[in-house]
């Protein structure tokens, strides 16, 4: 079970390192048309939250340093991906909610195997 929460953790990091840093680099009126009809900053504040996620599902874990971090980083990503879908959903483009839908099952998938099925233990350093 580990290799497998392993295995979904390295697939979300690239999978939220991949989204969320273009979104980071994106000129800020290109980036304001992806996300039209939300307040300015707000494609900038998911970049910055996927990120975040994609460290905190993996370095936790790796360096044993506050390693509950993992789980709590998976859930938000789930948290994030709620929001994508209801968002593609109501713009019907359903097409683009299963991404959103695979990414949401694979953080829960993530942040319940983490607490319940295989914790990693805090480093004694």
């Amino acid at each position: 079970m580990n290799r497998a929460l392993w295995v979904g953790q390295i697939l979300l990091g690239l999978a939220f390192l991949g989204a969320g840093g273009p979104k980071l680099l994106t000129p800020a009126a290109d980036l304001a048309a992806q996300f039209e009809g939300f307040p300015a900053g707000f494609g900038r504040l998911i970049g910055t939250l996927e990120v975040a996620g994609a460290v905190g599902v993996i370095a936790p874990a790796a360096t044993g340093i506050l390693p509950a971090l993992t789980p709590a980083a998976a859930g938000g990503l789930a948290v994030i991906m709620v929001g994508a879908a209801f968002t593609h959903l109501f713009r019907a483009e359903y097409v683009q909610m299963l991404p959103a839908l695979l990414l949401f099952a694979l953080a829960l998938f993530v942040a319940y195997g983490r607490v319940r099925l295989h914790a990693v233990a805090p480093s004694s350093r």
